[in-house]
């Protein structure tokens, strides 16, 4: 085990960016990965989130990456959402600060004649989201002949985006002589299919799989019994600015998410953004750098934020939503407590989320300390979207009240009758035809005859 990155020969360049950032010691996928990656193999990651995935392969491939003019990238970084690009991106300029290499990023939900403007300029390695990638390469202004090094990082997420089709697209225009790199947090069945249909004898890397407990993580739960019951809990815990510093909390749903926003924004709104898919690219953008400059301390974000993304130094995620998927719950507090770092989370549960809950803790064979709902909250009875009891139509409880009255009548005679068919089914009935076409033809030949 390689105890200092001075160990692992790295440039002179490389190494002092790695001194400015701070880090001195690899963690154990950086250790495992380097040598692997540098061997030129195909390799298959799989690490919790937190434990430095990007820096595992991002070391070795500009160890290896020599000064070139040429236009078309060498080097593909495929990710699933336009945050982890602009993360990727971020993280690459700052690990090749001294050294001249051109970064790129392009993402969907923006403008493609610009990204195409910039592909033309020329690239070392492309940061790209599935979607996009594609869509350049079948303009033709984006070439991937030159590719020698693939990256897929956060696998399973991009699988679960339903990017498997552009996947498949993009292996096929890419050339067969290529080191291919795979990074994930969980290995599901379909990431399985992936890697024996376009990998060569990987080798495989296991560093802390998903679901076990993040021990550097101090973990709580509280039950609160409905949605504005939490907000109320919530507002109550924000109050404490000096132990919440930095937060994040993950609702379950976008509408939840602006829901809560709403709710907050008279108490926190100059202290507050908010993060989810229908927000413009710019609003995302800039809530991301407002949170994570420290210029806003609490973000409301679903899912999106809940891997990938690394933000220094948030002290507490707050599940306001207990997630229906037990890895998610992991994936969401390792936004907290990074690498070697202290964290804290909390966990809102009702009723109806104790399922939930416990499937967390069974999938980290950890119970999740409870804490005693707070005197000091206000309990809300009021429900709000899912939790109000549903109506079936059809059914009413008024009862039957019609009686016959002055404007009660009989039905008219006309209005009595019922359907009896055609013409031809009710002639068979009155004089007693065979009803089968075959029937009726023999019968009349027999009265022919």
């Amino acid at each position: 085990m390689i105890d200092s990155f001075d160990k692992l020969n790295l440039s002179k360049q490389l190494l002092s960016a790695i001194t400015e950032l701070g880090f001195t010691t690899p963690t154990p996928v950086q250790n495992e990965s380097f040598s692997v990656i540098m061997s030129g193999k195909d390799v298959v990651g799989i690490a919790q989130t937190g434990t430095g995935k990007t820096l595992a392969y991002v070391l070795p491939i500009l160890q290896q990456l020599n000064y070139s003019d040429q236009i078309n990238p060498r080097v593909l970084i495929l990710v699933p959402t336009r945050e982890l690009v602009l993360q990727v991106v971020k993280d690459i300029e700052e690990i090749a600060t001294y050294q001249n290499v051109r970064i790129l990023g392009v993402y969907g939900g923006t403008n493609i004649n610009t990204q195409k403007q910039k592909v033309l300029e020329g690239c070392d390695i492309l940061v790209a989201t599935p979607g996009r990638l594609y869509d350049l390469a079948v303009s033709g202004v984006l070439q991937l002949k030159s590719i020698y090094k693939l990256v897929i990082d956060e696998v399973d997420v991009m699988l679960d985006l339903g990017f498997r089709y552009q996947l498949s697209n993009i292996f096929e225009l890419l050339p067969d002589k290529r080191q291919n790199l795979m990074f994930s947090a969980t290995m599901t069945g379909d990431v399985a299919k992936l890697i024996n249909q376009y990998f060569h004898n990987p080798e495989k890397i296991s560093i802390a799989i998903s679901g076990t407990r993040l021990e550097n993580i101090d973990q709580k739960s509280i039950p609160a019994p409905n949605f504005f019951t939490k907000v109320n809990l919530l507002s109550w815990l924000l109050e404490d600015k000096e132990t919440f510093r930095k937060v994040l909390v993950f609702v379950s749903s976008k509408k939840n998410a602006d829901k809560l926003f709403e709710l907050l924004e008279e108490n926190y709104g100059s202290d507050m953004v908010i993060l989810h898919s229908n927000k413009s690219q710019n609003y995302r953008i800039r809530s991301l750098e407002q949170f994570g400059s420290g210029e806003r301390r609490i973000m409301i974000s679903t899912d999106v934020m809940a891997r990938g993304i690394d933000i220094e130094d948030i002290s507490h995620v707050i599940n306001f939503d207990t997630p229906s998927y037990p890895e998610n719950y992991i994936h969401r507090i390792g936004r907290t407590g990074r690498v070697d770092k202290k964290g804290n989370s909390i966990l809102f549960f009702s009723e109806s989320e104790t399922a939930n809950k416990k499937e967390i803790e069974l999938l980290m064979n950890y119970n999740i300390p409870q804490s005693e709902f707070p005197e000091g909250v206000e309990t809300s009875n009021e429900l709000y979207g899912e939790e109000q009891p549903s109506i079936k139509e059809g059914l009413s409880s008024r009862p039957n009240t019609i009686t016959e009255g002055k404007a009660f009548h009989e039905k008219k005679l006309k209005n009595k009758k019922t359907n009896q068919g055609g013409s031809w089914r009710r002639k068979a009935k009155k004089y007693k035809n065979p009803k089968t076409r075959g029937d009726k033809i023999s019968n009349k030949r027999k009265n022919k005859r």
